[in-house]
C-alpha cells in the first residue's frame, strides 16, 4: 500500500495510524498529527480503492452504503499491512493507535469491529458504522475517541450514537464530542481529540 512513515522521537508512544477521507492521500492527515503529538512515529496509509479516481479504503455501493463483501476483504488488508509495516520499520504491533477521518474513520471502525487486537485505540472523526447485525470482539481495554457534527449531512447523529453504544456494549471506553458544525474537520474537535490523546497516551 502507498504510505508514509515517519520515526518519532519518544518510542514509548503510539505509532500513529492516519487514514484520508475520500478523495484524500497519505498526506492529508500529517498536519492534523503534528498537531495531535509531534513526538509518536506516524504511519499514513493511502487507501487501495479508487472511485471516480478518488482514493478510499473500501467500496461502497452508494452515499451511506457500504460494499460489506469488500470492506471486510480491506480491513483484513489493512490490518496485513500494519503487521507487515510494524517488522519492516520495528515498531510494537500492539501500540497503533488509529486517526481516520470519514472513510478513513469507518475502516478504523471496522478494524475495531473485526480484530480487537488490531488497534490499541482509535481516533474517529465523523465515522459511520462500518457493519451492524455482527458480534463484535471483546474491546476491553480499548480507547476510543468519536468526534461528530450535529449538522452532517453525510453522519446523521443516529450514525454516531449507535457507533458509540456498539462500542461501548463490546466493552471499549468510548468519548463522544458534539461540534455545531457539518461533516468538515473543526478546530474544536481537533482540540477536544489532543486533550484526549494527551490524558491516555502522553
Amino acid at each position: 500500500m502507498i504510505h508514509v512513515f515517519t520515526k518519532g522521537t519518544d518510542p514509548m508512544k503510539p505509532v500513529l495510524l492516519l487514514l484520508h477521507g475520500t478523495g484524500g492521500t497519505e498526506r492529508d492527515l500529517l498536519p492534523l498529527a503534528e498537531r495531535l503529538d509531534d513526538t509518536a512515529s506516524l504511519l499514513s496509509v493511502r487507501g487501495n480503492v479508487s472511485e471516480n479516481g478518488m482514493p478510499r479504503f473500501f467500496r461502497r455501493l452508494a452515499e451511506g452504503i457500504f460494499d460489506e463483501e469488500d470492506l471486510i476483504f480491506r480491513t483484513k488488508e489493512l490490518d496485513d499491512f500494519i503487521t507487515e509495516s510494524a517488522e519492516k520499520y520495528e515498531f510494537d504491533r500492539h501500540n497503533v493507535v488509529a486517526v481516520g477521518y470519514s472513510n478513513g474513520a469507518n475502516i478504523a471502525s471496522s478494524m475495531l469491529f473485526h480484530r480487537a487486537e488490531s488497534l490499541r485505540g482509535a481516533i474517529l472523526h465523523h465515522p459511520m458504522v462500518p457493519r451492524r447485525g455482527i458480534d463484535l470482539p471483546n474491546l476491553d481495554g480499548k480507547n476510543v475517541f468519536i468526534a461528530a457534527g450535529k449538522n452532517d449531512p453525510i453522519c446523521p447523529p443516529q450514525e454516531t450514537e449507535d457507533l458509540q453504544a456498539l462500542l461501548q456494549n463490546a466493552g471499549a471506553s468510548v468519548e463522544t464530542f458534539w461540534d455545531n458544525q457539518g461533516h468538515q474537520l473543526s478546530y474544536a474537535e481537533l482540540d477536544e481529540a489532543k486533550k484526549w490523546y494527551t490524558t491516555l497516551f502522553a
